[in-house]
Protein backbone atom coordinates (compact mmCIF):
# COMPACT_ATOMS: atom_id res chain seq x y z
CA UNK A 1 0.00 0.00 0.00
CA UNK A 2 1.56 3.33 -1.06
CA UNK A 3 0.18 6.35 1.17
CA UNK A 4 0.83 10.23 0.96
CA UNK A 5 0.67 12.65 3.75
CA UNK A 6 0.25 16.62 2.37
CA UNK A 7 0.33 19.21 4.72
CA UNK A 8 -0.53 22.56 3.33
CA UNK A 9 -2.16 26.00 4.61
CA UNK A 10 -4.29 26.11 1.44
CA UNK A 11 -6.77 23.78 1.26
CA UNK A 12 -7.26 25.13 -2.76
CA UNK A 13 -3.77 23.28 -2.90
CA UNK A 14 -4.70 20.31 -0.84
CA UNK A 15 -8.12 19.50 -2.37
CA UNK A 16 -5.96 19.85 -6.00
CA UNK A 17 -3.52 17.09 -5.30
CA UNK A 18 -5.60 15.05 -3.88
CA UNK A 19 -7.37 14.64 -6.78
CA UNK A 20 -4.70 14.04 -9.04
CA UNK A 21 -2.59 11.82 -6.52
CA UNK A 22 -5.38 9.57 -5.45
CA UNK A 23 -5.20 8.10 -9.13
CA UNK A 24 -1.64 7.25 -8.50
CA UNK A 25 -1.34 6.35 -4.61
CA UNK A 26 -3.47 4.19 -2.64
CA UNK A 27 -4.23 6.53 0.25
CA UNK A 28 -3.81 10.43 0.21
CA UNK A 29 -4.35 12.32 3.53
CA UNK A 30 -4.43 16.31 3.90
CA UNK A 31 -4.20 18.29 6.90
CA UNK A 32 -4.07 22.36 6.52
CA UNK A 33 -2.83 22.83 10.46
CA UNK A 34 0.30 20.89 10.99
CA UNK A 35 -0.93 20.49 14.96
CA UNK A 36 -2.55 17.43 13.27
CA UNK A 37 0.62 15.83 12.35
CA UNK A 38 1.28 13.71 15.05
CA UNK A 39 -2.37 12.20 15.33
CA UNK A 40 -1.86 11.43 11.73
CA UNK A 41 1.31 9.87 12.37
CA UNK A 42 -0.48 7.83 14.92
CA UNK A 43 -2.64 6.06 12.78
CA UNK A 44 -0.51 5.70 9.82
CA UNK A 45 2.45 4.20 8.50
CA UNK A 46 3.17 7.33 5.68
CA UNK A 47 5.77 6.17 2.27
CA UNK A 48 6.07 10.15 2.27
CA UNK A 49 5.25 13.56 4.06
CA UNK A 50 4.67 16.39 1.45
CA UNK A 51 5.79 19.18 3.93
CA UNK A 52 4.93 23.19 2.91
CA UNK A 53 7.67 25.49 4.34
CA UNK A 54 5.05 28.42 5.59
CA UNK A 55 2.16 28.28 7.43
CA UNK A 56 1.40 31.49 8.99
CA UNK A 57 0.40 34.06 6.50
CA UNK A 58 2.90 37.01 5.87
CA UNK A 59 6.01 35.06 7.17
CA UNK A 60 8.38 33.54 4.35
CA UNK A 61 11.23 32.38 6.54
CA UNK A 62 10.36 29.05 6.35
CA UNK A 63 11.02 28.37 10.19
CA UNK A 64 7.95 26.64 10.74
CA UNK A 65 8.30 24.06 8.48
CA UNK A 66 12.07 23.38 9.58
CA UNK A 67 10.45 23.03 13.02
CA UNK A 68 7.80 20.65 11.75
CA UNK A 69 10.39 18.71 10.46
CA UNK A 70 12.00 18.33 13.06
CA UNK A 71 9.23 16.82 15.21
CA UNK A 72 8.48 14.89 12.60
CA UNK A 73 11.98 13.24 12.26
CA UNK A 74 11.71 12.94 16.48
CA UNK A 75 8.85 10.56 15.71
CA UNK A 76 9.91 8.93 13.05
CA UNK A 77 13.48 9.07 12.63
CA UNK A 78 13.31 7.03 9.31
CA UNK A 79 10.34 9.56 7.80
CA UNK A 80 10.54 10.50 4.09
CA UNK A 81 9.71 14.07 4.32
CA UNK A 82 9.63 16.78 0.78
CA UNK A 83 9.23 20.08 1.53
CA UNK A 84 7.45 22.33 -0.71
CA UNK A 85 8.49 25.75 -1.57
CA UNK A 86 8.28 28.84 -3.88
CA UNK A 87 10.87 29.39 -5.98
CA UNK A 88 12.64 31.95 -3.56
CA UNK A 89 12.48 29.90 -0.95
CA UNK A 90 15.11 27.34 -2.37
CA UNK A 91 17.94 27.96 -0.14
CA UNK A 92 15.92 27.31 2.67
CA UNK A 93 15.07 23.75 0.97
CA UNK A 94 18.39 22.87 1.01
CA UNK A 95 18.57 23.63 4.45
CA UNK A 96 15.95 21.56 5.07
CA UNK A 97 17.83 18.58 3.34
CA UNK A 98 20.75 19.36 5.77
CA UNK A 99 18.48 18.96 8.38
CA UNK A 100 16.72 15.51 6.84
CA UNK A 101 14.13 15.92 4.25
CA UNK A 102 14.80 13.92 1.64
CA UNK A 103 13.79 16.35 -1.21
CA UNK A 104 11.58 19.44 -2.17
CA UNK A 105 9.02 20.38 -4.78
CA UNK A 106 8.93 24.06 -5.86
CA UNK A 107 5.60 25.73 -6.49
CA UNK A 108 4.11 25.76 -9.06
CA UNK A 109 4.89 22.35 -9.87
CA UNK A 110 4.67 20.13 -13.28
CA UNK A 111 2.04 17.16 -12.50
CA UNK A 112 4.57 14.87 -13.58
CA UNK A 113 7.70 16.12 -12.18
CA UNK A 114 5.64 15.88 -8.94
CA UNK A 115 4.45 12.61 -9.34
CA UNK A 116 7.63 10.94 -10.31
CA UNK A 117 9.60 12.51 -7.23
CA UNK A 118 6.77 10.96 -5.08
CA UNK A 119 7.31 7.72 -6.72
CA UNK A 120 10.52 8.04 -6.02
CA UNK A 121 10.28 9.25 -2.45
CA UNK A 122 8.11 6.17 -2.01
CA UNK A 123 10.19 3.23 -3.00
CA UNK A 124 13.05 5.15 -0.78
CA UNK A 125 10.53 4.62 1.92
CA UNK A 126 10.01 1.12 1.15
CA UNK A 127 13.69 0.18 0.60
CA UNK A 128 14.56 1.48 4.51
CA UNK A 129 11.48 -0.13 5.42
CA UNK A 130 13.19 -3.56 3.55
CA UNK A 131 16.49 -2.78 5.00
CA UNK A 132 15.69 -2.13 8.49
CA UNK A 133 13.72 -5.24 8.77
CA UNK A 134 16.73 -7.15 6.89
CA UNK A 135 19.04 -5.25 9.94
CA UNK A 136 16.61 -6.54 12.37
CA UNK A 137 16.22 -10.19 11.30
CA UNK A 138 20.31 -10.10 10.93
CA UNK A 139 20.33 -9.27 14.26
CA UNK A 140 17.41 -11.84 15.78
CA UNK A 141 19.43 -14.64 13.67
CA UNK A 142 22.81 -13.79 15.21
CA UNK A 143 20.82 -13.52 18.80
CA UNK A 144 19.23 -17.08 17.89
CA UNK A 145 22.80 -18.92 16.75
CA UNK A 146 24.25 -16.96 20.13
CA UNK A 147 22.15 -18.82 21.81
CA UNK A 148 22.32 -21.81 19.73
CA UNK A 149 25.68 -21.99 20.75
CA UNK A 150 26.07 -20.74 23.92
CA UNK A 151 28.76 -18.95 25.65
CA UNK A 152 32.48 -20.11 25.85
CA UNK A 153 31.51 -22.68 28.79
CA UNK A 154 35.33 -24.10 31.33
CA UNK A 155 37.16 -24.17 34.14
CA UNK A 156 40.06 -26.24 32.67
CA UNK A 157 43.76 -23.92 32.50
CA UNK A 158 43.33 -24.26 28.71
CA UNK A 159 40.37 -22.49 28.58
CA UNK A 160 41.05 -19.89 31.06
CA UNK A 161 44.12 -19.45 28.69
CA UNK A 162 42.17 -19.08 25.62
CA UNK A 163 39.38 -16.75 27.16
CA UNK A 164 42.35 -14.40 28.48
CA UNK A 165 44.02 -13.94 25.05
CA UNK A 166 40.10 -13.77 23.96
CA UNK A 167 39.45 -10.53 26.21
CA UNK A 168 42.57 -9.22 25.07
CA UNK A 169 41.99 -9.18 21.48
CA UNK A 170 38.30 -8.60 21.18
CA UNK A 171 38.16 -4.88 21.47
CA UNK A 172 40.93 -4.55 19.08
CA UNK A 173 40.31 -4.28 15.37
CA UNK A 174 42.73 -6.93 14.76
CA UNK A 175 42.92 -9.89 11.89
CA UNK A 176 42.31 -13.14 14.01
CA UNK A 177 43.22 -16.99 13.35
CA UNK A 178 41.45 -19.36 14.87
CA UNK A 179 43.30 -22.94 15.19
CA UNK A 180 41.39 -26.35 16.10
CA UNK A 181 40.71 -29.21 15.58
CA UNK A 182 37.16 -29.93 13.98
CA UNK A 183 33.98 -29.70 16.63
CA UNK A 184 36.19 -27.74 18.88
CA UNK A 185 34.05 -24.60 18.75
CA UNK A 186 35.82 -22.43 16.58
CA UNK A 187 32.61 -20.83 15.16
CA UNK A 188 31.78 -19.86 18.81
CA UNK A 189 34.79 -18.17 19.14
CA UNK A 190 34.65 -16.16 16.24
CA UNK A 191 30.71 -15.15 18.32
CA UNK A 192 32.66 -14.49 21.11
CA UNK A 193 34.93 -12.36 19.61
CA UNK A 194 32.60 -10.42 17.11
CA UNK A 195 29.71 -9.84 20.11
CA UNK A 196 32.53 -8.04 22.46
CA UNK A 197 34.13 -5.73 19.64
CA UNK A 198 33.36 -2.52 19.00
CA UNK A 199 31.21 -3.58 15.95
CA UNK A 200 28.98 -5.86 17.80
CA UNK A 201 25.89 -3.76 16.89
CA UNK A 202 26.47 -5.01 12.87
CA UNK A 203 26.61 -8.37 11.55
CA UNK A 204 28.98 -11.53 11.81
CA UNK A 205 29.01 -12.90 8.28
CA UNK A 206 30.47 -16.17 8.18
CA UNK A 207 31.02 -18.16 4.99
CA UNK A 208 32.10 -21.39 5.20
CA UNK A 209 35.27 -22.26 2.57
CA UNK A 210 35.26 -26.00 3.24
CA UNK A 211 32.09 -25.86 1.22
CA UNK A 212 32.60 -23.76 -1.57
CA UNK A 213 33.81 -24.67 -5.01
CA UNK A 214 36.55 -22.83 -6.58
CA UNK A 215 34.72 -21.40 -9.56
CA UNK A 216 32.04 -19.91 -6.65
CA UNK A 217 34.59 -18.12 -4.70
CA UNK A 218 34.68 -14.61 -6.28
CA UNK A 219 30.85 -14.68 -7.23
CA UNK A 220 30.16 -15.13 -3.58
CA UNK A 221 32.79 -12.94 -1.41
CA UNK A 222 33.06 -10.55 -4.16
CA UNK A 223 29.20 -10.15 -5.98
CA UNK A 224 28.33 -10.09 -9.20
CA UNK A 225 26.25 -7.39 -11.42
CA UNK A 226 23.26 -8.60 -13.84
CA UNK A 227 24.78 -10.37 -17.00
CA UNK A 228 28.23 -11.02 -15.28
CA UNK A 229 27.70 -14.82 -16.47
CA UNK A 230 24.21 -17.17 -17.51
CA UNK A 231 22.73 -16.87 -14.85
CA UNK A 232 23.40 -13.44 -13.02
CA UNK A 233 19.84 -12.20 -14.01
CA UNK A 234 20.49 -9.60 -10.91
CA UNK A 235 23.14 -8.04 -8.99
CA UNK A 236 23.82 -9.27 -5.96
CA UNK A 237 26.50 -8.22 -3.45
CA UNK A 238 28.89 -10.92 -1.84
CA UNK A 239 30.20 -11.68 1.60
CA UNK A 240 32.18 -9.11 1.97
CA UNK A 241 30.08 -6.74 1.15
CA UNK A 242 27.65 -7.63 3.18
CA UNK A 243 30.00 -7.42 6.26
CA UNK A 244 31.12 -4.19 6.02
CA UNK A 245 31.16 -2.30 9.33
CA UNK A 246 30.88 -5.80 10.68
CA UNK A 247 32.63 -8.79 11.02
CA UNK A 248 33.98 -11.24 8.25
CA UNK A 249 34.36 -14.83 9.52
CA UNK A 250 36.31 -17.12 6.98
CA UNK A 251 35.82 -20.59 8.20
CA UNK A 252 38.32 -23.10 6.98
CA UNK A 253 40.46 -21.07 4.82
CA UNK A 254 43.22 -23.35 4.01
CA UNK A 255 40.50 -24.81 1.68
CA UNK A 256 41.37 -21.35 -0.99
CA UNK A 257 43.42 -22.12 -3.82
CA UNK A 258 46.61 -19.93 -4.39
CA UNK A 259 45.01 -17.96 -7.31
CA UNK A 260 42.13 -17.34 -5.16
CA UNK A 261 43.68 -16.66 -2.26
CA UNK A 262 46.27 -13.74 -3.92
CA UNK A 263 41.98 -12.27 -4.57
CA UNK A 264 41.48 -11.92 -1.31
CA UNK A 265 44.46 -10.55 -0.19
CA UNK A 266 44.30 -8.00 -2.42
CA UNK A 267 41.27 -7.22 -1.10
CA UNK A 268 42.58 -7.41 2.31
CA UNK A 269 45.48 -4.73 1.39
CA UNK A 270 43.50 -2.27 -0.58
CA UNK A 271 40.02 -2.59 1.54
CA UNK A 272 38.23 -2.39 -1.50
CA UNK A 273 36.90 -4.94 -3.88
CA UNK A 274 35.24 -4.89 -7.41
CA UNK A 275 31.91 -7.21 -8.39
CA UNK A 276 32.18 -9.68 -10.88
CA UNK A 277 30.64 -7.75 -14.00
CA UNK A 278 32.00 -4.17 -12.96
CA UNK A 279 34.85 -2.12 -12.79
CA UNK A 280 33.49 0.22 -10.33
CA UNK A 281 35.41 -0.60 -7.06
CA UNK A 282 33.16 -0.95 -3.85
CA UNK A 283 35.43 0.07 -0.17
CA UNK A 284 34.72 -2.25 2.40
CA UNK A 285 35.61 -2.19 5.96
CA UNK A 286 35.58 -5.18 8.03
CA UNK A 287 36.92 -6.94 11.13
CA UNK A 288 38.80 -10.33 10.10
CA UNK A 289 38.40 -13.74 11.84
CA UNK A 290 39.82 -16.54 9.47
CA UNK A 291 39.90 -20.34 11.05
CA UNK A 292 41.65 -23.70 10.04
CA UNK A 293 41.53 -27.13 11.58
CA UNK A 294 45.19 -27.50 9.34
CA UNK A 295 48.63 -25.53 10.41
CA UNK A 296 48.78 -23.16 8.00
CA UNK A 297 52.78 -22.64 8.63
CA UNK A 298 53.22 -26.71 7.20
CA UNK A 299 51.01 -25.12 3.96
CA UNK A 300 53.11 -22.93 3.43
CA UNK A 301 56.41 -24.72 4.13
CA UNK A 302 54.50 -26.87 1.30
CA UNK A 303 54.12 -24.25 -0.92
CA UNK A 304 49.65 -24.66 -0.72
CA UNK A 305 49.12 -21.09 1.33
CA UNK A 306 51.14 -18.03 0.47
CA UNK A 307 53.11 -16.28 2.98
CA UNK A 308 52.40 -12.99 2.55
CA UNK A 309 48.64 -14.46 3.48
CA UNK A 310 49.18 -15.91 6.29
CA UNK A 311 51.00 -12.86 7.95
CA UNK A 312 47.64 -10.75 6.72
CA UNK A 313 45.69 -12.75 8.30
CA UNK A 314 47.08 -13.78 11.95
CA UNK A 315 48.23 -10.65 13.50
CA UNK A 316 46.86 -12.91 16.72
CA UNK A 317 46.44 -16.63 16.74
CA UNK A 318 43.83 -18.45 19.31
CA UNK A 319 44.16 -22.13 19.46
CA UNK A 320 41.17 -23.67 20.44
CA UNK A 321 41.93 -26.98 22.93
CA UNK A 322 40.09 -30.32 21.93
CA UNK A 323 38.42 -31.72 24.37
CA UNK A 324 40.32 -34.73 25.88
CA UNK A 325 42.70 -31.81 26.80
CA UNK A 326 39.66 -30.59 29.24
CA UNK A 327 37.85 -33.68 30.26
CA UNK A 328 37.17 -31.89 33.25
CA UNK A 329 34.84 -29.10 31.57
CA UNK A 330 32.75 -32.01 30.47
CA UNK A 331 30.14 -32.00 33.72
CA UNK A 332 29.39 -28.47 32.38
CA UNK A 333 29.60 -28.64 28.84
CA UNK A 334 26.95 -32.18 29.16
CA UNK A 335 24.97 -29.97 32.00
CA UNK A 336 24.49 -27.49 28.98
CA UNK A 337 23.84 -29.44 25.79
CA UNK A 338 21.84 -31.95 28.08
CA UNK A 339 18.71 -28.97 29.18
CA UNK A 340 19.08 -27.19 25.67
CA UNK A 341 17.91 -30.75 24.34
CA UNK A 342 15.27 -31.90 26.51
CA UNK A 343 13.75 -28.66 26.57
CA UNK A 344 13.65 -29.03 22.98
CA UNK A 345 12.51 -32.47 23.15
CA UNK A 346 9.65 -31.78 25.35
CA UNK A 347 11.01 -34.30 28.15
CA UNK A 348 11.15 -31.87 30.54
CA UNK A 349 11.23 -34.78 33.11
CA UNK A 350 14.60 -36.46 32.00
CA UNK A 351 17.33 -36.63 34.27
CA UNK A 352 20.73 -38.34 33.89
CA UNK A 353 22.37 -40.80 36.46
CA UNK A 354 25.09 -39.34 38.91
CA UNK A 355 28.11 -41.19 37.77
CA UNK A 356 27.24 -40.24 33.87
CA UNK A 357 29.84 -37.78 33.22
CA UNK A 358 32.56 -38.94 35.10
CA UNK A 359 32.12 -42.23 32.70
CA UNK A 360 32.20 -39.82 29.80
CA UNK A 361 35.06 -38.56 30.93
CA UNK A 362 37.28 -41.64 30.13
CA UNK A 363 36.38 -41.43 26.46
CA UNK A 364 39.17 -39.80 23.91
CA UNK A 365 36.48 -37.91 22.19
CA UNK A 366 37.84 -37.33 18.97
CA UNK A 367 35.25 -35.85 17.32
CA UNK A 368 36.00 -33.08 20.12
CA UNK A 369 32.29 -31.02 21.44
CA UNK A 370 30.76 -31.95 18.78
CA UNK A 371 30.89 -35.60 19.09
CA UNK A 372 29.72 -34.83 22.73
CA UNK A 373 26.27 -32.57 21.41
CA UNK A 374 25.60 -35.42 19.16
CA UNK A 375 26.06 -38.15 21.43
CA UNK A 376 23.85 -36.26 24.22
CA UNK A 377 21.08 -35.47 21.28
CA UNK A 378 21.18 -38.57 20.84
CA UNK A 379 20.89 -40.06 24.09
CA UNK A 380 17.84 -37.22 24.84
CA UNK A 381 15.85 -38.63 21.89
CA UNK A 382 16.05 -42.21 22.23
CA UNK A 383 15.94 -42.25 26.17
CA UNK A 384 12.58 -44.42 26.95
CA UNK A 385 13.00 -43.99 30.46
CA UNK A 386 13.40 -40.38 33.03
CA UNK A 387 16.86 -41.31 33.30
CA UNK A 388 19.66 -41.64 30.78
CA UNK A 389 23.34 -43.42 31.86
CA UNK A 390 26.22 -44.98 30.42
CA UNK A 391 24.77 -47.42 28.18
CA UNK A 392 22.61 -45.18 26.64
CA UNK A 393 25.35 -43.71 24.33
CA UNK A 394 27.09 -45.23 21.72
CA UNK A 395 29.84 -43.91 20.52
CA UNK A 396 31.98 -44.63 17.75
CA UNK A 397 30.27 -47.48 15.67
CA UNK A 398 28.16 -48.77 18.42
CA UNK A 399 31.42 -48.87 21.03
CA UNK A 400 30.35 -46.88 24.46
CA UNK A 401 33.19 -45.93 26.91
CA UNK A 402 36.59 -47.85 25.16
CA UNK A 403 37.75 -50.66 27.61
CA UNK A 404 40.57 -52.15 25.46
CA UNK A 405 44.11 -52.35 27.42
CA UNK A 406 42.72 -51.84 30.27
CA UNK A 407 44.31 -53.18 33.47
CA UNK A 408 42.23 -55.14 36.11
CA UNK A 409 41.89 -53.05 38.66
CA UNK A 410 40.77 -50.40 35.36
CA UNK A 411 38.21 -53.15 34.89
CA UNK A 412 36.65 -53.17 37.94
CA UNK A 413 36.57 -49.28 38.72
CA UNK A 414 34.60 -49.01 34.93
CA UNK A 415 32.21 -52.25 36.19
CA UNK A 416 31.44 -50.34 39.58
CA UNK A 417 30.89 -46.86 37.71
CA UNK A 418 28.43 -48.81 35.12
CA UNK A 419 26.37 -50.34 37.85
CA UNK A 420 26.61 -47.00 39.90
CA UNK A 421 24.87 -45.74 37.53
CA UNK A 422 22.30 -48.23 36.49
CA UNK A 423 21.09 -48.08 39.81
CA UNK A 424 21.44 -44.20 40.01
CA UNK A 425 24.09 -44.07 42.81
CA UNK A 426 22.39 -46.34 45.11
CA UNK A 427 24.92 -48.00 47.32
CA UNK A 428 22.95 -50.75 48.60
CA UNK A 429 21.46 -51.63 45.70
CA UNK A 430 25.41 -51.62 43.63
CA UNK A 431 26.68 -53.58 46.14
CA UNK A 432 23.81 -56.34 46.46
CA UNK A 433 24.40 -56.74 41.91
CA UNK A 434 28.48 -56.57 42.51
CA UNK A 435 27.72 -59.50 45.37
CA UNK A 436 29.65 -57.10 48.41
CA UNK A 437 29.25 -55.77 51.11
CA UNK A 438 28.66 -52.15 51.19
CA UNK A 439 31.64 -51.62 53.43
CA UNK A 440 33.77 -53.00 50.48
CA UNK A 441 32.22 -50.87 47.86
CA UNK A 442 32.85 -47.71 49.59
CA UNK A 443 36.20 -48.80 50.31
CA UNK A 444 36.63 -49.08 46.32
CA UNK A 445 34.89 -45.92 45.63
CA UNK A 446 37.49 -44.09 47.86
CA UNK A 447 40.60 -46.32 45.92
CA UNK A 448 39.06 -45.98 42.76
CA UNK A 449 38.25 -41.50 43.45
CA UNK A 450 34.62 -42.34 42.02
Amino acid sequence: MNSILIIDDDLEILKSLKIFLKRHFDLVEIIQKPEFIPSQLERHDFNAILLDMNFIKGRNDCEEGLSWLSKILKIDPEAVVLMMTAYGDINMAVKAIKEGATDFITKPWENQKLLATLKAATKLDKTKKENIKLLSTQKQFAKDQDQEYGEIMGESEPIKSMLSVLKKVAKTNANVLILGENGTGKELVSRNLHNNSERFNSVLIRVDLGSLTDSLFESELFGYEKGAFTDAKESKPGRIELANDGTLFLDEISNINIANQAKLLSVLQNKKLTRLGSVKEIPVDFRLICASNKSLTELVNQGSFREDLLYRINTVEIHVPPLRERLEDIPLLFDFYFNQFKNRYNKENLNYSKTLTESLKKYNWPGNIRELKHSIERAVILSETNLIGINDFVIKSSNTIQKSNLTLDELEKQYILNTLDKNNGNITNTSEILGISRYTLHRKIKKYEI
